[in-house]
């Protein structure tokens, strides 16, 4: 007899994930995590780790060894990252020009960093040169920048930055959340020093594991603050004055972890490694630059669907990334009502947005899984019926006309 006070067995509704993220995962990603487990040193377990960072190197474009996995969500890839590389009075400069921005002086606050910050408008990027202008002014130890912000939906330009940096001595980190995938992103060119990302956006995965890579420059940074734990820590292992003040998140435990000497730091979430795994094949299979570019066409898609229907779309267009939107809610019409009317009628979720945004735009998804026509197609056509009965004057059948004819001038 069923123990009504037992809850059932989870059972999720039909949804197409259409906001900022999380997305739908590939499917193959969802038969990926339903694998059986194996312990954390089984061969198999190690050649898939192995595998998983040669495939994650083509991921970020890059040969830096040091490129892994930290388990947790995106926040945790940031965190290791900024703790790891950023002594306690190191000066950190951040260009914020959306809410994430403001998540990386957090971050850095929390580790003891003199943060320096400047800012630009909501729905812009920086010039190169005011980047310059603050790195000669502030003189910092670590640049961190967010990639593409999908508060915003901007995509901050990198290519000339890491070169900046170099030439100033200043480890270039970049927050790649929500762009890894589906914008160019190339990691040895542009001179990055570390890179983090999730899973939960382009790369069409469940949230909970974190891609990071550090180059050579980096990995002496954090090498110079090791510190092994008591307990597993071995005779002529070194104890820094100086160790990174999280044990999760210490760099160098978790490079031993996934290095040769398989240190015995955490156990690895292994449903997890098997997914990024698989998200990371799905790219390697249909190719980089093909899932960057499907990506590119599905936002170009949505861009014209969202102006067929009449509406403005929020920010710099020249730099919106290619996995989302931000449409300005016409007037007159609720916003959250109408966004719930999508969920409950159509089984389609978009996003609303924070800070000076809340409540003036939508923001529109397209990625991973759902970077395809249908979904896109879909998602326009269901968009245009709640709006209709939310009284907005949208053009009928605009944004499906719109959409396809970017698809079909792509064909």
């Amino acid at each position: 007899m069923t123990d009504a006070r037992i809850p059932a067995p989870i059972d999720p509704p039909a949804r197409l994930l259409m906001g900022p993220g999380p997305v739908s995962a590939y499917p193959s990603v969802l038969r990926a995590l339903s694998a059986p487990l194996v312990g954390q040193y089984d061969p198999f377990m190690t050649t898939a780790m192995a595998e998983t960072q040669e495939l994650y190197r083509a991921v970020w474009a890059t040969r830096n060894e040091a490129t892994l996995l930290v388990d947790g969500t995106s926040r945790a890839g940031i965190e290791a990252a900024i703790v790891s590389l950023v002594n306690q009075g190191d000066r950190v400069l951040v260009p914020i020009f959306g809410r994430f921005g403001h998540l990386l002086v957090e971050i850095a606050e929390r580790a003891g960093a003199e943060v320096h910050t400047i800012e630009t408008d909501w729905g812009q990027v920086f010039p190169v040169s005011a980047i310059a202008e603050a790195i000669e002014r502030v003189r910092p130890a670590v640049l961190a920048i967010v990639q593409g912000d999908t508060s915003t939906t901007m995509n901050q330009p990198l290519d000339e930055i890491g070169e900046l940096c170099a030439r100033h001595g200043v480890l270039f980190y970049c927050d790649a959340t929500a762009s890894l995938g589906g914008n160019d992103f190339e990691a040895d060119a542009w001179g990055l020093d570390a890179a983090t990302a999730g899973l939960q956006k382009c790369l069409s995965g469940p949230s909970g594991a974190a891609p990071i890579t550090l180059s050579e420059r980096a990995v002496e940074v954090v090498q110079s603050r090791k510190r092994i734990e008591a307990g597993i820590r071995e005779a002529g292992d070194p104890v820094s004055d100086r160790f990174v003040r999280s044990n999760y998140f210490d760099l160098g435990m978790i490079l031993d972890y996934w290095g040769p000497r398989r240190l015995n730091h955490h156990t690895e979430a292994t449903s997890m490694l098997y997914a990024a795994r698989e998200c990371a094949r799905t790219i390697a299979i249909e190719g980089r630059d093909a899932v960057i570019a499907r990506h590119r066409l599905a936002g170009d898609a949505m861009l014209a669907g969202v102006r067929g229907l009449g509406l403005e779309v929020f920010g710099d267009v020249a730099h919106k990334m290619n996995n989302v939107v931000a449409v300005e809610i016409p007037d007159g019409v609720a916003g959250d009502a109408t966004r719930q009317a999508l969920l409950d009628d159509f089984g389609i979720e978009i996003g609303t947005s924070f800070g000076p945004l809340h409540g003036r735009v939508w923001r529109i998804g397209t990625m991973g899984y759902n970077a395809r026509k249908d979904a896109v197609l879909t998602t326009l056509a269901a968009l245009e019926a709640v709006l209709r009965r939310a009284g907005a004057r949208v053009a009928p059948g605009g944004g499906v006309d719109a959409a396809s004819d970017v698809y079909g001038g792509a064909a």
